[in-house]
């Protein structure tokens, strides 16, 4: 199961000189599970008030009860602790999973554009086909996230013939007849491309939506603070521009990347991105609100002095990572090309350590999310039906993995 580890000093992020003072991240009450482009640059729009309505708040599943998620963030270190099992089956290019609390999970199909519904008896239905989704190559339908209230909402990144967007709908139904009111715009204009669009969305501890953007393959303006392409952004849920973001009036929070998707916080409060490298180095980020990661200049820990270097790297052909989220103080990382899981320990200061794990277990193939499973236990979902994989009986799947804490 395990390959190798690597091992790389965390330095304490930075921030640089792009505005206001960057905000200072909330430490985590959790386990936290933070699940996890046409030319021009987009604006931050207002959303519409919604006009459906939800049967029942639907929440999502953050893992234990708060009592005992006091206890379960900082130094809490987990592992996988066995082969793999499947949940579910027959997925058709699945993206994104997002668990709620009444047992049911969303899932994002990326190139048919539906949302279907994972019941916790394993049963597999439509909730809703978004209207306008254009897939092609990796655009479609990607990143999922929910906020819970009266009514709750499922919001979606999604590709369009004009541009990437990010979408929300009011979540109608209970579990099993889930639904979706009328879809409203949160964030319209993040430029698209057939590779490199980027997708992730997560809510982070603060309440506030981030959302990851890839280059586009406009590399020029991923470092350009006027243009959406290549960042972290950072929004209110209706789509406003926080006061207290790195630049004033700008979603912008994170600039220079080039393909960014997976992000989590880690049990120390801290906020990581995955990102896909070009042709050497795939990079796991320590993110600084403003902080300028040097794509399309500086590629993985090359030597710079006014950009930030990632915490780990990997070759492409070892990683190509896509989701991320967090247990405590372990983030699991997905690998697509590299087609395994890493488990990586974050202390509270000083030195990451990555471990490979089901390196060589011909029965994954490739890794597009990873997420808390329900009854400590981690999920994997596989992506080997969008053209670019080896099928294996089942695909796509999503597979369960039971999590043992490390001493």
């Amino acid at each position: 199961m395990e390959a190798r580890s690597t091992t790389t000093r965390r330095p304490r992020p930075r921030r640089l000189a792009l505005g206001a003072a960057g905000l200072a991240i909330v430490v985590a009450a959790g386990l936290a599970a933070c699940t996890g482009g046409d030319s021009g640059a987009g604006s931050a729009d207002a959303s519409r008030s919604a006009s459906g309505s939800a049967s029942a708040p639907v929440t999502t599943d953050r893992g234990p009860a708060p009592a005992a998620r006091a206890a379960a963030t900082g130094a809490v270190r987990v592992a996988p602790g066995a082969e793999p099992t499947d949940v579910v089956t027959g997925l058709d290019s699945p993206w994104s999973v997002v668990r709620l609390d009444s047992g049911s999970s969303f899932v994002s199909l990326r190139d048919t554009g539906r949302v279907v519904e994972l019941t916790a008896d394993g049963d597999v239905r439509d909730v809703a086909e978004i209207d306008g989704v254009v897939h092609q190559g990796e655009g479609g339908l990607l990143g999922l996230a929910v906020l819970a209230g009266s009514p709750s909402y499922l919001y979606a990144y999604a590709t369009t013939d004009s541009d990437n967007r990010v979408l929300r709908a009011p979540i109608t139904g209970t579990a099993g007849s889930y639904g979706l009111g009328p879809v409203e715009e949160v964030l319209t204009g993040v430029p698209k491309a057939s590779n490199h669009d980027g997708g992730r969305l997560a809510f982070g501890p603060d309440g506030m939506l981030y959302v990851t953007t890839g280059d586009a393959n406009r590399g020029d303006e991923a470092r350009d603070p006027d243009s959406l392409a290549g960042k972290i952004l950072r929004l209110s849920p209706t789509g406003d521009v926080p006061t207290d973001n790195p630049m004033p009036g700008s979603p912008v929070y994170t600039l220079g990347h080039r393909n960014p998707q997976g992000i989590a916080w880690d049990g120390w409060g801290s906020m990581w991105a995955a990102e896909f490298g070009q042709d050497r180095w795939d990079e796991l980020n320590a993110v600084s609100p403003g902080g300028d990661y040097g794509w399309p200049d500086v590629e993985g820990t090359a030597p710079s002095s006014d950009t930030l270097a990632p915490v780990l790297q990997w070759g492409t052909d070892d990683a190509s990572p896509s989701g991320l989220t967090a247990v405590g103080s372990t983030l699991f990382l997905a690998g697509l090309g590299g087609e395994r899981l890493f488990e990586i320990q974050v202390p509270e200061a000083g030195v990451a350590t990555a471990t490979e794990r089901f390196a060589g277990d011909d029965s994954l193939g490739r890794v597009r999310d990873v997420l808390p499973g329900p009854d400590g236990t981690l999920w994997l979902v596989t992506n080997n039906t969008d053209g670019r994989g080896d099928l294996r009986a089942g695909d796509d799947r999503i597979v369960s993995v039971p999590l043992s804490t490390l001493g």
